[in-house]
């Protein structure tokens, strides 16, 4: 990591947010997704990601809005770097609290966020806000207050769509791959394996499931387990035994692949996050 960034991260004891404010120089992760909501806006500089397959250019005050599963790398085209600030929304919590501001929520469906990147000065300020309020620990109704005016912005960049096991626009290949890892994610997985199991060879899986997911089998396999580090991370678990529950070779192996897609170490995380010592 380049010696001026710097990661600033706190979780929320009651809702599980995470508020997050960092500066990076140069590269600052790869890409990787998360399975909550992000949403922040960058603070100075240019921030520049990829995501659904094309580049997005943030500038300061615009507002960038990510959902659970969205691929997305980062990086600072500029000299100076960029900062931002950005909240980690839990999905099932997102989705409960949105419900209750519909008087009737659309029955077997999921939220979507169909634009990534948007300028709009209110919810700028509704995002820091509840930022400040969540990031300070304020007294409790100053926090519920300021994530209920955050929830109010939201609704309108969100849309409710069809939950489905299925999506009808991905080869079928690689959606069974997908659900495979998932089922799977702790175990030695070998690309012929994977291959069996989907009932083709592994060349036409790996064409099909980087043009489906923007990641080979392999990395997508990492980005799970990763994700489900964060989990056991976040509830006080040990570095090292989440590498072995994880299946990663060992401690430092996990220390790799976290910080090259967060930016931060295991063990910052898990301290930052769940609020006991080392």
């Amino acid at each position: 990591m380049h010696k001026d960034n710097w990661i600033d991260l706190l979780q929320d004891a009651d809702t599980g947010i995470q508020s997050l404010r960092a500066h990076f120089k140069g590269h600052a992760y790869d890409p990787h997704w998360h399975d909550s909501y992000l949403v922040g806006f960058t603070e100075s500089g240019v921030q520049q990601f990829r995501c659904r397959g094309e580049r997005h250019i943030s500038t300061a005050g615009k507002v960038f809005f990510l959902e659970p599963g969205d691929i997305h790398d980062g990086d600072a085209p500029t000299e100076g770097g960029f900062t931002y600030r950005m909240l980690y929304l839990d999905a099932p919590w997102l989705e409960r609290e949105i419900a209750t501001l519909f008087e009737e929520a659309p029955a077997n469906c999921q939220l979507g966020v169909p634009q990534l990147l948007f300028d709009d000065p209110l919810l700028v300020r509704r995002i820091d806000e509840a930022f400040q309020a969540v990031h300070a620990a304020d007294l409790k109704i100053v926090r519920q207050s300021a994530i209920d005016d955050l929830l109010d912005g939201l609704t309108r960049r969100l849309q409710w769509r069809q939950r489905s096991a299925l999506q009808p626009q991905l080869p079928l290949v690689a959606q069974r791959a997908r659900d495979y890892l998932h089922a799977n994610l702790t175990q030695d997985i070998g690309l012929d394996d994977l291959a069996r199991a989907c009932g083709c060879d592994r060349f036409r899986l790996t064409r099909a499931f980087k043009l489906a997911f923007g990641l080979p089998p392999h990395a997508y396999l990492i980005q799970l387990r990763l994700a489900r580090a964060r989990q056991l991370l976040g509830r006080g678990m040990a570095p090292a035994d989440v590498a072995a529950d994880l299946g990663f070779a060992d401690q430092s192996h996990l220390g790799r692949w976290f910080r090259r897609a967060y930016g931060v170490t295991p063990a910052y995380y898990r301290k930052r996050c769940s609020q006991l010592p080392d």
